[in-house]
C-alpha cells in the first residue's frame, strides 16, 4: 500500500463508491463530487437565465478549461481544442491531413477499431497504404522495426498509447523521437492514458494527441480534447469548418483560425466542458504521479490475485502495465462473466475482437473481460472482486 494515500478522502468525494464496485474506469470513471457540482450548477444557470447568457457568464471558467488541460499535458492553451470525444478529436486530426496515393500510414497492433476503420477508409478514398509496426518481445511497438520501415512515403505515424484491451503501455516517447528524426507527423491516441498516468506532449514529441474526458480523467461523457502542436497546424486543414474554426472574410473567402480551435464547432455542451475542466483541475490537485503509482500498485495486486483463481487467466502485455487488467474465464464468454458480475453490482466490460482485431487475432483471442481500476478503488474491493470472479469460475466449471 502507498503510505498515507488519502483513500478515505478519494472515496468520500466519489458518490458512486457507496453504491457500486466500479472496475470500468476505462469505459467511464465515477465522477467526483466537484465535477458533478460544476455540471449541475451550470445547467441550473442555463435554466434560470438562458443558454447563451449562461455561457457568457462562464467565460473565464471556459478559458480556464484550456489552461488546465495545457497544464496537465505540458502544452499551450492555444494548442487545445475541446470536442465531444476522443474519437471526434482523433478523426478531426486524422482527416485534416492531405493524403495522396502512395502515402504510407504506420500504426500498431494495438490500434483501436475506430482508428483502423478510418485508415481503411482513407485507403479506399485516396490510395494510401496502411502498415502495422511489429511488436517487440514484450508485446509493445518495436521502435527498431519502426525505424526500419520509415521512408519518404510515410505520411503519418499513428499509434495507441494504451490499448482498450489491456494494460500495455506503448513507448510513446521513443516513437516520437523516431518520428522527429524524419520529420513525420505523429498522432497519439491517448484516450486511456491521459488522467491515468503523467502525459507530457513535449517529452513524447507528438504533433497531435486525442483524449477522452469520461475515462481516467473522471469527467462527464460527451467530452474530449485534441492537442495540436502549433508548428504542425500549417499542415492541417480540418475536413469540416464552421464559424468557430474559420472566419468568413469575404463573399468568396474564409480564413482558418491560427490556433487549435480551428477543430472546434461553435455549438457545444457548455456544462459538460466546464465539467471536463473541473475534472482536469481535480486530477492536477491529486497529483497524477501519485495517483499513477497507486493505480499501478492496485492493478498489479489484481493481476496477481486473479492469476491464482483456477480457470482464470490474465492477458496483459508490456514492460509497463497500467490500470487496465484483462482476463478470461475457462468455458465462459466475456459478456457472460460481465453479466454475472453486474448482478452482484460489480462493473466491468467485455472487450471483443471487433475493437482490437489485429492484437486479438495475433494472440488467438476472441474476447476478454476488462477490469479497469482507479486510485479511488480499494484493496478491499480487489478482494471482493476476486472472490466474485472465483464464484463465477467455479459455477462455470460445475456446468461443464
Amino acid at each position: 500500500m502507498i503510505s498515507h494515500f488519502p483513500l478515505t478522502c478519494a472515496r468520500a468525494e466519489t458518490p458512486g463508491c457507496e453504491s457500486v464496485l466500479h472496475f470500468n474506469n476505462a469505459g467511464a470513471s465515477l465522477m467526483p463530487q466537484p465535477v458533478l457540482d460544476t455540471v449541475t450548477t451550470h445547467w441550473q444557470l442555463e435554466a434560470r437565465m438562458g443558454g447563451y447568457e449562461a455561457a457568457e457568464e462562464a467565460g473565464d471558467a471556459l478559458t480556464a478549461v484550456y489552461e488546465n488541460i495545457a497544464a496537465l499535458i505540458n502544452g499551450r492553451p492555444a494548442e487545445i481544442a475541446l470536442v465531444e470525444s476522443a474519437t471526434t478529436a482523433w478523426n478531426r486530426a486524422f482527416h485534416s491531413l492531405p493524403f495522396r496515393p502512395g502515402d504510407r500510414i504506420l500504426t500498431a497492433k494495438a490500434a483501436y477499431a475506430s482508428n483502423y476503420i478510418a485508415f481503411l477508409q482513407m485507403a479506399r478514398r485516396r490510395g494510401v497504404t496502411v502498415e502495422v509496426i511489429p511488436d517487440d518481445e514484450q508485446g509493445q511497438v518495436s521502435v527498431d522495426a519502426l525505424r526500419q520501415m520509415v521512408d519518404e512515403r510515410v505520411k503519418l505515424i499513428a499509434i495507441t498509447h494504451m490499448p482498450t484491451n489491456g494494460g500495455l503501455l506503448n513507448p510513446a516517447a521513443a516513437v516520437g523521437q523516431a518520428a522527429r528524426e524524419r520529420g513525420i507527423l505523429y498522432l497519439l491516441d491517448a484516450c486511456q492514458s491521459v488522467g491515468q498516468l503523467p502525459v507530457d506532449v513535449q517529452a513524447i514529441g507528438c504533433d497531435l494527441l486525442s483524449a477522452a474526458g469520461r475515462k481516467f480523467l473522471r469527467g462527464p461523457r460527451g467530452t474530449g480534447f485534441l492537442f495540436a502542436r502549433q508548428d504542425a497546424l500549417e499542415r492541417l486543414e480540418p475536413p469540416l469548418l464552421d464559424l468557430r474554426g474559420a472566419a468568413w472574410t469575404a463573399r468568396d473567402e474564409f480564413e482558418m483560425r491560427a490556433d487549435a480551435r480551428r477543430f472546434e464547432f461553435w455549438e457545444s455542451n457548455v456544462a459538460a466542458r466546464l465539467g471536463l475542466g473541473a475534472a482536469v483541475a481535480y486530477a492536477l490537485a491529486w497529483n497524477v504521479e501519485t495517483t499513477w503509482a497507486r493505480i499501478r500498485q492496485l492493478a498489479a495486486a489484481l493481476r496477481e490475485q486473479l492469476a491464482q483463481i483456477p480457470g482464470v487467466a490474465t492477458h496483459d502485455k508490456g514492460e509497463i502495465k497500467g490500470g487496465i487488467v484483462t482476463f478470461t474465464v475457462d468455458e465462459m464468454a466475456a459478456t457472460t462473466v460481465q453479466q454475472a458480475l453486474r448482478q452482484q453490482n460489480i462493473n466491468v466490460t467485455a472487450s471483443s475482437i471487433f475493437s482490437t482485431r489485429l492484437d486479438m487475432e495475433a494472440r488467438g483471442l476472441s474476447d476478454l473481460v476488462r477490469a479497469s481500476i482507479h486510485y479511488y478503488n480499494s484493496e478491499a474491493e480487489i478482494e471482493q472482486f476476486c472472490e466474485a470472479v472465483k464464484n463465477v469460475s467455479t459455477g462455470a466449471a460445475r456446468l461443464h
